[in-house]
């Protein structure tokens, strides 16, 4: 059976860009690969984060991921650094990348942008712990945006290399884009994609948002000029909106354009705002229904799993190297 892994940061609230192009696809692999979802903490340590709302954040991603359905009965879910291995191999594949490779890492470029006072060397060397994350579990594919494919891309590299010099060790994993909402764009603006790190909280929706302020932000997204609802390369705005309506709501974008022809862009964000709504009801009832409890045992049961992969993938590399005598 194909193996998956992916994971996301535990920094703020999860929105909807990340279940849409990410975590909805999950779902669907979980039922026919062996799946490994992980709460990447240590990814999240590149900018300073206060250590109680960190821990309780860690708890509000795993959450998310049960509430949104990812089932601990078919999935591995646990916390990074329970697995101390991620780090070890991490530091193993950075004495073999190159750093003209991360220089050229768009997010990091972006990120150094955001954060000049602290460009570090966690920021700089981030994808090599990804590449880390996927290569000590050989996962066959790793379901991404496409924001996220030039990481993957690292990881291919990095174990071709690794492979190359010690001898057949890592499996070559493959990106998974899930070209329907792989890339949500920002409601204020559908030039960039929808980031909860963003300027201004009208360019996401957190699932966590109360539901009358993810009223306000459908009601308040950019769209285009004229008043056709038409998704187009023209329409870049009507297009990301119209996306966000047919994933959430599970029907065609041709069939809401016909809904709601001749009626205008205010009726339209009407129907968007009642599908979010409806979407964020459901899943916040799920989350609040959720045990912390809870939470920490499957953690610690999917940890215990995954640490039995990791260290027989760590035992290998080591004698690969020459570290085991």
């Amino acid at each position: 059976m194909p193996r998956i892994f992916s994971g996301v940061q535990p920094t703020n609230n999860i929105h909807v860009g990340n279940y849409l192009g990410a975590i909805r696809n999950w779902l669907e692999l979980q039922t026919s690969n062996d799946c490994i979802f992980c709460v990447v903490d240590l990814h999240a340590l590149t900018v300073y984060q206060k250590p109680e709302i960190l821990r309780q954040n860690i708890l509000n991603v795993a959450k998310t991921y049960l509430a949104l359905g990812v089932d601990p009965k078919k999935s591995i879910i646990f916390v990074q650094s329970d697995v101390k291995e991620h780090a070890e191999l991490a530091w193993i594949l950075n004495t073999i990348a190159k750093t003209g490779e991360l220089e050229r890492m768009t997010q990091f470029k972006d990120k150094a942008k955001q954060h000049k006072e602290n460009i570090n060397l966690g920021l700089f060397s981030y994808p090599v712990l990804m590449a880390a994350d996927i290569l000590l579990y050989d996962t066959d594919g790793v379901p991404v945006g496409e924001d996220q494919k030039q990481h993957v891309e690292l990881a291919r590299d990095l174990a071709l290399r690794f492979n190359h010099l010690y001898g057949e060790t890592f499996v070559v994993p493959q990106p998974l884009i899930n070209r329907n909402g792989a890339r949500v764009m920002g409601l204020d603006d559908p030039s960039k994609k929808m980031s909860k790190s963003a300027a201004s909280s009208f360019n996401y929706i957190a699932l966590l948002d109360d539901v009358k302020v993810a009223e306000k932000k459908i009601m308040r997204a950019v769209t285009d000029s004229g008043s056709e609802v038409k998704a187009g390369i023209e329409k870049p705005a009507l297009t990301n909106l119209l996306t966000i309506y047919s994933l959430l709501a599970d029907r065609p974008i041709k069939e809401i354009e016909a809904e709601y022809s001749g009626r205008g862009y205010g009726d339209f964000k009407k129907g968007l705002a009642k599908v979010v709504v409806d979407f964020l009801v459901d899943f916040q009832t799920k989350f609040n229904n959720i045990a912390d409890a809870e939470v920490k045992k499957i953690l610690d049961a999917g940890a215990a799993q995954a640490r039995k992969l990791a260290i027989g993938k760590i035992q290998e590399v080591k004698e690969k190297i020459g570290l085991l005598i």
